[in-house]
């Protein structure tokens, strides 16, 4: 039986698993939605704005570890999708975002909302397509899917013309897919991996500094075994939090810019740093010549692009974590009884940890007459279930929570790391709520983040998705106003956010609810209502307006130069 374009697409994606998309009609993708009306296989999800859709696919994409779903149409449509794929690419989140283009005939002659979104998304992409032919559009998909999911994860764009859509053809979906030019490394070298057991058993003062990339390869419990059966203290990026659970006496949590100072000053003694799905970028390293100046460095990643970018290292293995970190745990074990007395060497390492640990343990002074936004988010963490997914905005709160939230399962925390992409907490736990829907989901946010896609409240209400939104509202940009007060005389250009707004009377209106803590002790009462209450409620915290993202490592500076009072 024939099928237009349109239809074998959409038969396609259901062969794919996908259950859920998230798009926005227009002109070149009319025909699409005009199939999609009547295919129940695949639930639609409209969001308010392009940007928010391919936020809320990602989203879908991290919570799940499937790939995530956008369309968009032609034009503005395709350009306001931009910032959602470029935060997908910097934090290898595998989507499969499709635009509709002018028909094939026109492109080049600037018709009506016609762009090139092939080349303007070409640095931003894993890889992308322009189909030409309507016989091409199942192969085409096949590979985007494949491409997407595949060695070190990532957006694909399929542009898909008006006439391609709407031509017809045989429908045959193949059943695996050859690309010659892309093979990603599954399985680690034998001679690296052995190499590594061995300067793991050299070490002395060892650490694993562990990336988004374990979440992505669903390693953690690999990861915890190996850390817990040698003993080896564990410090996360960003992306890497929930990968290592953060109550464990190993862990170092946060690393970095805003780490611990335990971490920092861990990683800077340390004499063997084992990285696994990490990428050294600048936020982690500081300096970058006085980064762990004593380690011997273990770089275990699927993407062979990624070692030696950044840092010098020592011992490089390219392939599969669920492949390597298996056979090192298995290569570990073989040494029977020395794993023992490996771990009883480490107790000089483990007491200098300890005592930084109680040097400079992660804190604040909480008041009685102003609520500090530490406190809500340990509040947060006490209340609120403990599979719950957060999903953060990009500032200070996005720091706080990574801070003191404590997570301790993988898939728990949706941040855009790399590009630190505002706007993107609401619509990415819009996703991760779409496709759970009987967990809990919350959001954190700053006032300035939230007001950037606060219009996602429309599309929680019309699909009854209780997401609860923590806003941390101190009527500033408040991460810019940080370094303005540190580095720039306090002089807060264009930071301060001077229109109040009145966000529970903005729930209303969207026909959500909300609540506003003004004091320290109505913000246990503000949560618990929020929790209470059915369906999509804003918790409004009117917090410290000067408060501070600490430690803090200042631009240029060394991982042990750390800010820690000011």
């Amino acid at each position: 039986m024939k099928m237009t374009g349109a239809r074998i697409l959409l038969e396609c994606l259901k062969l794919e698993g996908v259950d859920t998309v998230f798009g926005y009609p227009g002109g070149t993708v009319i025909n699409l939605y005009d199939e999609l009306f009547n295919f129940r296989e695949i639930r639609h999800i409209l969001p308010r704005h392009e940007q928010a859709g391919v936020h809320a696919a990602d989203g879908y994409a991290r919570a799940t570890g499937r790939v995530g779903v956008a369309i968009a149409t032609s034009g503005p449509g395709a350009t306001n999708t931009v910032t959602g794929i470029a935060t997908a690419y910097m934090d290898s989140i595998p989507l499969v975002v499709i635009t509709g283009q002018v028909p094939t005939g026109l492109i080049g002659n600037d018709a009506f909302q016609e762009v090139d979104i092939v080349g303007i998304t070409r640095p931003c992409t894993k890889h992308n397509f322009l189909v030409k032919d309507v016989k091409d559009i199942p192969t085409i998909v096949k590979k985007a899917f494949y491409i997407a999911r595949s060695g070190r994860p990532g957006p694909v764009l399929v542009d898909l013309p008006k006439d391609v859509q709407i031509a017809t053809d045989t429908f045959h979906y193949p059943d695996s897919i050859e690309l010659r030019s892309y093979k990603p490394t599954v399985e680690g070298h034998p001679r690296q991996i052995e190499k590594a057991v061995a300067m793991l058993f050299a070490s002395r003062r060892p650490v694993l500094y562990v990336g988004g990339g374990v979440i992505s390869a669903d390693v953690s419990e690999d990861l915890c075994a190996l850390a817990r059966q040698m003993g080896i203290p564990v410090t996360t990026t960003l992306m890497g939090l929930g990968a290592f659970p953060e109550d464990d006496p190993l862990s170092l949590k946060l690393l970095g810019m805003h780490g611990t100072y335990f971490a920092n000053m861990a990683v800077t003694n340390c004499d063997l740093l084992i990285a696994a799905g990490a990428r050294f970028d600048d936020r982690v390293t500081g300096k970058i010549a006085t980064f762990a100046p004593h380690a011997k460095i273990i770089h275990i990643d699927v993407d062979p692009t990624s070692i030696r970018k950044n840092v010098r290292v020592d011992l490089p293995i390219v392939g599969q974590l669920k492949d390597v970190l298996s056979k090192m745990l298995k290569a570990v074990e073989e040494h029977g009884s020395k794993i023992e007395e490996y771990r009883a060497g480490l107790k000089p390492w483990h007491a200098e940890i300890a005592a930084w640990k109680e040097k400079h343990p992660i804190g604040y002074k909480q008041t009685s007459s102003i609520i500090k936004p530490q406190f809500v988010i340990q509040k947060l963490r006490e209340l609120s279930d403990k599979d719950a997914i957060i999903a953060t905005d990009v500032g200070q709160h996005q720091m706080w929570t990574a801070q003191f939230f404590t997570f301790t399962k993988p898939r728990t925390l949706l941040s855009s790391g790399g590009l630190g992409t505002m706007g993107f907490g609401l619509p990415a736990a819009m996703g991760a709520q779409a496709a759970f829907p009987d967990r809990q989901v919350i959001t954190i946010c700053g006032d300035g983040g939230f007001q950037m896609n606060m219009q996602e409240l429309a599309t929680l209400v019309q699909n009854r998705l209780p997401v609860k939104i923590c806003i941390l509202n101190n009527n500033f940009l408040g991460m810019v106003r940080q370094w303005q007060e540190l580095f720039f005389d306090k002089r807060y250009s264009q930071t301060c956010l001077e229109l109040p707004i009145d966000f529970i009377k903005l729930a209303e209106a969207f026909g959500a609810k909300g609540f506003q803590a003004t004091k320290p002790d109505e913000v246990e009462e503000t949560i618990k209502k929020a929790f209470a209450t059915p369906g999509p409620v804003i918790m409004e915290f009117k917090i410290a307006r000067e408060e501070k993202v600490l430690p803090m490592v200042p631009a240029g500076a060394s991982l042990n130069e750390m800010v820690l009072n000011a």
